[in-house]
């Protein structure tokens, strides 16, 4: 049995796509957002009931949609919808990248760190394409491969995959590449605009800033040189390093 979720909503193309690739490995229940989530993150429905409500049920497909984020999702699937865990969860797969720090924003990542803390192995999938039609012919056939091989090796507990594919035909993608996460940020920038009553209100913009641009062991490396990128992430954030310094600080 596998889960799919993802953040750009119950319609979108590259969710029907996931189901499509992840379907042929068995059965499949799908709960996704009602409505685009991208950029919720990690984030939880806590002020409002949530409401979930089946729309379709074929013999190897079960979809519902959720009034509420990605890790909502996953969680009333885990809670309510299936009756044991799932072998896999795949998230996605989404328009757009989440490479490099943006997994922390990511909706489609904090879906698939959801399936890390409960010990369910899990991958979050993102194409380098913002539109809603983007051609996911290449992605698929990556896809496939990355879920047959975590289906026939595993993955460590608490632990996922972080898969960003290029945004080209598939003889121009020259392989996958296993990479760290680069280290960058965003340079955000608000566009101050003024409403028809005279109010003042801000539009988020910006541009990433690559921080280590001559790196070449990072998502953002493979990425830029036309590579699939598969950055293995954990739920645990601790900086071992600086623990064992803080020992010097005698608190």
């Amino acid at each position: 049995m596998f889960l799919v979720t993802n953040d750009d909503g119950i319609e979108a193309k590259g969710l029907k796509e996931l189901i499509d690739v992840i379907r042929s490995f068995g059965k499949v229940v799908v709960v996704a957002p009602a409505e685009p989530q991208s950029g919720m993150s990690h984030a939880i429905t806590v002020k409002l009931p949530l409401r979930i409500k089946k729309i379709s049920e074929e013999e190897d497909v079960v979809m519902y949609k959720c009034y509420g984020t990605p890790v909502d999702c996953v969680k009333i699937a885990f809670n309510h919808l299936m009756s044991e865990k799932p072998d896999l969860l795949v998230s996605g797969i989404n328009h757009g990248s989440n490479s490099s720090t943006s997994v922390f924003y990511s909706g489609t990542m904090g879906a698939a760190l959801e399936g890390c803390i409960n010990e369910v192995p899990s991958i979050g999938f993102s194409l380098l394409n913002l539109d809603h039609d983007a051609d996911f012919s290449a992605a698929r056939i990556y896809i496939q491969r990355i879920i047959q091989a975590v289906i026939q090796n595993g993955l460590p507990k608490t632990v996922c995959l972080n898969v960003n594919i290029p945004d080209s035909v598939q003889d121009q993608i020259k392989g996958i590449k296993l990479c760290r996460q680069n280290m960058g940020y965003w340079r955000e920038e608000f566009d101050k605009r003024t409403d028809p009553h005279g109010r003042n209100y801000y539009w988020l913009t910006g541009s990433f800033h690559n921080s280590e641009p001559d790196a070449v062991d990072t998502d953002e490396w493979a990425l830029a040189r036309n590579y699939v990128s598969v950055v293995p992430l954990h739920i645990d954030l601790t900086c071992y390093k600086t623990l064992r310094k803080l020992d010097d600080w005698k608190l």
